[in-house]
């Protein structure tokens, strides 16, 4: 579900990703129906007017205010559409399942194994030692897969789980869509199965990810001002107003924030006064103050791509923590915010952030020699 209905929060100036369903929650009465909206970093907006835990959400679903089995003759309302009586009530989960499967939506918005995900690796673990301790890890992780996603677990329309069933219950064991206890000749069939499944499955990923992984493996960063905090100072000397000077035809700028601004007018005069402005902020207010250079909005974007790559280039220290920030999305935080080159809610663009990931890649790829 993780994948099908994306949506996202802004926190503190960070993009903080999550997924949605539909779901009804019980008041006054009525069952309202309303979006189910689960986030990344835990967090639940169960009827649109705040956020819990999942333990808070847990709680809310086991007394019932999330409902998830609906009563004949129970009525229900959807906000500015109409309200209804319920008839014929057919419900697809059970509170349990729905909490888990909300653990699972978070894990997969983490890039972190799900319930299923763990299972079949208790698969390949069993399979490769068939030992009764394994076993029952296999059987308990089977059975931490929500039950309403178990049938999904294979992606196998036709055996669903049962291969699953049979090898966490073992000979002599019990598989609920089996009329008699797993014999041998079951045991061994499911085996077969997933020596097929794993082939395929090795195969399909051999193929998605043949130009690697689609989404960052680790958490996005923010690069933000440290304003004291030693913590964040590492991350901060990747900001543009950070003390390495920089020498771009000839010239030399205390920092990337000097040469843009200098470089964004064509007055001489102006420009040497913001190259030589006692701080980033001084350079800053200048600039903004200087005639802007004709066509300037259509080639900053190429300019501070050059002067961002001189930086790294000139500073090996800072290319090495710019490479150490892994594969994290880099949110570049601007205080004020400004759409264009920051992280900044919807309507934020993050452009900065895109080109030290940019040049972070060209860096990996040069000591890579490529």
């Amino acid at each position: 579900m993780a994948l099908r209905n994306p949506t996202y929060r802004d926190a503190d100036g960070e993009r903080v990703p999550g997924t949605w369903r539909h779901a009804f929650h019980r008041g006054g009465g009525i069952c309202h129906l309303t979006g189910l909206v689960v986030y990344a970093d835990g967090l639940i907006d169960w009827r649109g007017d705040g956020l819990v835990t999942v333990e808070e959400f847990a709680e809310l679903v086991r007394s019932g205010r999330v409902v998830t089995e609906l009563a004949e003759g129970e009525r229900a309302s959807a906000f500015r559409v109409g309200s209804w009586t319920m008839t014929g009530v057919r419900s697809y989960t059970e509170p349990e399942c729905l909490i888990g499967e909300v653990r699972d939506e978070i894990e997969e918005l983490n890039g972190r194994p799900t319930s299923t995900a763990r299972c079949l690796v208790a698969v390949e673990v069993f399979l490769a030692e068939r030992t009764d301790a394994n076993r029952a890890a296999l059987r308990a992780a089977y059975l931490e897969i929500p039950e309403s996603l178990r049938v999904y677990a294979l992606g196998d329309t036709d055996a669903r789980d049962l291969p699953l069933q049979v090898l966490a219950a073992g000979p002599g064991g019990t598989a609920e869509r089996l009329d008699e206890p797993v014999d041998e000749e079951d045991h061994e069939e499911a085996v077969r199965y997933f020596a097929e499944h794993a082939h395929w499955r090795d195969a399909a990923e051999r193929h998605r990810d043949a130009d690697g992984p689609q989404r960052p493996r680790t958490p996005p960063v923010r690069v933000e001002p440290a304003f004291g905090r030693a913590e964040k100072r590492p991350v901060a000397r990747l900001r543009n107003e950070h003390p390495a000077p920089i020498r771009v035809d000839g010239v030399t700028y205390p920092t990337v924030t000097h040469a843009y601004w200098a470089l964004s007018t064509d007055d001489a005069e102006r420009a040497e006064l913001i190259r030589t402005a006692q701080n980033p902020v001084g350079a800053r207010e200048l600039g903004e103050e200087a005639p802007r250079r004709a066509g300037w909005q259509d080639v900053r974007l190429a300019v501070m791509t050059r002067l961002v790559r001189a930086k790294f280039a000139q500073h090996v220290d800072l290319a090495d923590e710019l490479v150490g920030t892994g594969d994290a999305p880099l949110h570049h935080v601007g205080l004020p915010p400004r759409d264009y080159w920051d992280q900044s809610g919807a309507a934020g663009r993050n452009w900065m952030g895109r080109l030290l990931e940019l040049v972070r890649s060209e860096l990996r790829a040069e000591r890579a020699g490529l």
